[in-house]
């Protein structure tokens, strides 16, 4: 049996829950429930462990908070014993727009203070991430503001397609490997 380790990044507490910024937490409830598990709060997360054709996900939504997301990596990596390459993170994303996902191997922060925590801490950044669009719709100096809103209603449904995807990478990702999955998730785009 293979197991990974699924990383959904955001905060914890009822004023950051459906944010832009905790869209990795969004997603892993999402999967959790497709699965019939449920989250449990553990050490430095909210951890379930769901099993899917021969393969067991622990999913983590680490309650360190989004800057010292690395910490709560780290320790589930090496609680489960798991190789850096059986992991994968969810991620919200500026630089990418609404309609799109990006599932690469390796790269930078760039400049998402979760991501920059979690290569400080692993000391790489050759880990898989999943990032989820949510445009950059913002005037000058409103970055917080805008990854710490709700989404509109306009963007929504896109936003609930692009989390069923999500969910559809995370198994295709544990079955056919990185570079298949790449190749599904970097062609998709939602309307």
């Amino acid at each position: 049996m293979h197991k990974f380790l699924i990383i959904g990044l955001g905060n914890i507490g009822d004023e950051y829950r459906h944010t832009r910024h905790n869209i990795g937490f969004d997603v892993l409830d999402a999967f959790v429930r497709r699965q019939n598990g449920f989250f449990k709060l553990d050490r430095l997360a909210e951890v379930a462990e769901v099993k899917l054709k021969g393969k067991t996900f622990i999913c983590i939504k680490p309650t360190t908070y989004m800057n010292l997301s690395g910490k709560a990596f780290k320790y589930w990596l090496d609680k489960e014993k798991l190789d850096i390459a059986s992991t994968l993170t969810i991620v919200d994303d500026l630089a990418l727009p609404i309609n799109k996902l990006r599932l690469r191997g390796a790269g930078s922060d760039a400049g998402h203070n979760g991501l920059k925590d979690i290569q400080l801490t692993l000391g790489t950044d050759v880990y898989a991430k999943l990032r989820f669009g949510i445009g950059n719709d913002f005037p000058k100096g409103g970055q917080a503001d805008f990854v710490l809103s709700k989404w509109l209603p306009s963007e929504q449904p896109i936003v609930d397609l692009k989390i069923k995807a999500c969910c559809d990478i995370i198994e295709q990702f544990a079955a056919i490997g990185l570079e298949k999955a790449m190749n599904m998730a970097n062609t998709l785009a939602f309307t």
